[in-house]
């Protein structure tokens, strides 16, 4: 069992690292990326900070929860996008038959497929939720470990949703936008506070669209550093792998090839 964690872990490394080097052959692309995503984010920022300027507490949260929340969900959904960015073509690679070229080779197909690409910008928004948390809580040493160990576990938890919505497709075929759609929502709500929302909208970012547990919870850790709150979204985030690979495992026994002749370095 530990062999084959530090297998994949290797191979997580090695694939990264190829993706990276592939995307510096143009250099001026890949850093203009990085710094235009940076600067996108900074600018949503700064109309919270006009806001704030007005009344000292929205909805329970001040500036700093602000910021922090922001923080929490721009490295989210950078560590997504930077390992893990193939999770988000899943439909796309099931309906055209790429999913073939994956079959073939010796490792997971889950795995395979979601570490087999990445985007650049992404570090954007994980050097944007680096500077954003550190605003928010300074040299506080708890709440920094607690950033880094949730900006793990929601980059994981993003990938994961998109890959199981994405597998959804295996039975519904014409369901490719549904993954798009769930996953901007996350994003779009995790970027206000959570006391925006109330009634059916509340149950629904704790169930269908599980933002409560990938951002608001983290950030109620953090804030309050209660140990109950960091054993929910532990648990959350085993629970919602482990049906991940179930969903794709049981879907990928459905699947037809295409016969296309598709080749991966």
């Amino acid at each position: 069992m530990l062999y084959r964690i530090k297998k994949n872990f290797k191979i997580l490394k090695m694939s990264f690292i190829y993706n990276i080097l592939k995307e510096m052959e143009n250099r001026g692309s890949f850093l203009s990326q990085i710094i235009f995503m940076t600067i996108n984010n900074i600018f949503f920022i700064v109309q919270w900070f006009v806001f704030f300027g007005f009344k000292k507490i929205i909805v329970g949260y001040n500036f700093n929860d602000i910021l922090m929340l922001w923080a929490l969900v721009s490295a989210s959904c950078g560590i997504a996008h930077l390992f893990f960015e193939n999770v988000f073509y899943i439909p796309e690679i099931i309906t055209t038959g790429k999913l073939d070229a994956y079959i073939t080779q010796p490792l997971n197909v889950l795995w395979n497929v979601s570490i087999s690409k990445t985007n650049p910008s992404a570090l954007g928004d994980l050097i944007n939720g680096f500077i954003l948390a550190f605003f928010a809580v300074g040299i506080n040493l708890y709440k920094i470990l607690l950033f880094l160990l949730f900006l793990i576990l929601g980059g994981i938890s993003i990938a994961s949703f998109s890959a199981l919505c994405g597998s959804l497709v295996f039975w519904f075929k014409r369901g490719e936008g549904i993954p798009h759609n769930l996953y901007f929502s996350i994003v779009m709500a995790g970027t206000y506070p959570e006391g925006v929302f109330n009634g059916f909208v509340k149950f629904l970012f704790y169930t269908v669209i599980p933002v409560g547990f990938m951002l608001y919870m983290p950030l109620k850790t953090i804030c309050s550093l209660k140990l109950t709150y960091f054993a929910t979204v532990l648990l959350f985030d085993v629970l919602l792998v482990i049906l991940t690979f179930f969903v794709f495992n049981n879907g990928l026994r459905r699947y037809s090839s295409s016969n296309l002749i598709n080749n991966r370095v």
